[in-house]
């Protein structure tokens, strides 16, 4: 009889465990890592994204900011082996695996409207077919491209010209076509990891960097640069990146709720930024009154222009037919999404 007993009791836990399996099957515990903090702009869009996800599912989306996993090349290694299974990170850093993406630096392509640049983001034929394909080749499903901001650039000289740049040791992401583009601009490009930036500005063996404005206050980078300069040459862009054995495993329900939740969450930070680069140079002016700021003239920004058709055809001549191909469509799309 207590034989009897003992089955019965084993069969019910044996099937209670098998439920709570299947239950935790369906619930999963996502990770995700991105390349700021919390309350900037890739903290924002995943707080939105991770809000999206857990309202509509029992799955649960753990966040890990800048810093917490490693520096940028930490988290992508992590997110294609399948540790993480989503990475948020520009293509400043992403290009010097997908080539095609440092498109994204040719100054001058993308335009300063931001309704325009919220309109391209979302329609852009070359990210949403071509650029697809290429993260795919790298094992990532690409989700999201989205603006950051306009890039200044912030040194601790008055920059009016290239020549202005002259031996200027300049920070740039580890990226080859930045490096170009720098070099174009007439200074010392110098890739550094974000971590070492504020250090090296400190003790002068960088002398300047470029960032979207909200980074500059956030970071306290203006603390230790005494101008901060407006070219018009460039915008930063980010991308939300999924493993992609990760997502092509997961159920057709699960896949529409990743990508519907990437959705929600680019309209959420294409409104966001709206004013943010206004009210971040308000506050930095607040901080520190010495600052001085500057937004080029188009005669002072000529040089600058003159640079970019040099750093398009090194972009060309690094990337090939492929590379062409991309630059060729995001134009014709930058155009279809203009209005007039």
């Amino acid at each position: 009889m207590k034989s009897t007993i003992r089955t019965f009791l084993g069969g019910v836990a044996a099937a209670a465990m098998l439920t709570a399996g299947a239950v935790s099957a369906q619930a999963d515990s996502w990770k995700y890592a991105f390349e700021e903090s919390l309350t900037e702009v890739q903290g924002v869009y995943a707080t939105k994204f991770k809000e999206a996800i857990e309202a509509n599912s029992d799955h649960t989306v753990q966040l890990f900011p800048y810093g917490t996993l490693g520096e940028s090349a930490d988290i992508m290694e992590q997110a294609q082996a399948g540790i993480l299974q989503f990475v948020n990170q520009s293509p400043g850093f992403t290009g010097a695996l997908i080539p095609e993406a440092q498109v994204f630096f040719v100054p001058y392509l993308l335009p300063t409207d931001q309704d325009h640049l919220a309109r391209f983001y979302k329609e852009s034929k070359a990210i949403n077919e071509g650029f697809t394909d290429l993260y795919a080749e790298q094992g990532l499903e690409l989700l999201s491209m989205y603006p950051e901001g306009e890039v200044a650039m912030t040194t601790k000289e008055p920059v009016k010209t290239c020549e202005d740049l002259n031996e200027v040791k300049f920070r740039v992401m580890t990226n080859p076509l930045l490096v170009e583009s720098y070099k174009a601009f007439g200074a010392t490009p110098t890739p550094l990891p974000w971590g070492e930036v504020y250090g090296g500005l400190q003790t002068n063996i960088i002398q300047g960097q470029e960032n979207p404005t909200f980074f500059l206050y956030s970071t306290g980078i203006y603390e230790v640069t005494d101008y901060i300069t407006y070219t018009g040459h460039n915008n930063f862009t980010t991308a939300l990146m999924a493993n992609k054995g990760f997502f092509d495993g997961l159920s057709d329900e699960d896949q529409q709720l990743i990508e519907e939740a990437a959705s929600s969450a680019y309209d959420y930070i294409v409104d966001y930024q709206k004013g943010l680069a206004d009210s971040e140079i308000k506050k930095i002016m607040e901080a520190k009154p010495e600052m001085t700021v500057t937004v080029l003239s188009e005669e002072e920004r000529a040089c600058f222009k003159e640079a970019a058709a040099e750093v398009e055809d090194k972009f060309i001549e690094m990337t090939g037919e492929s590379g062409k191909a991309i630059l060729d469509q995001l134009k014709a799309d930058l155009e279809a999404t203009e209005e007039s």
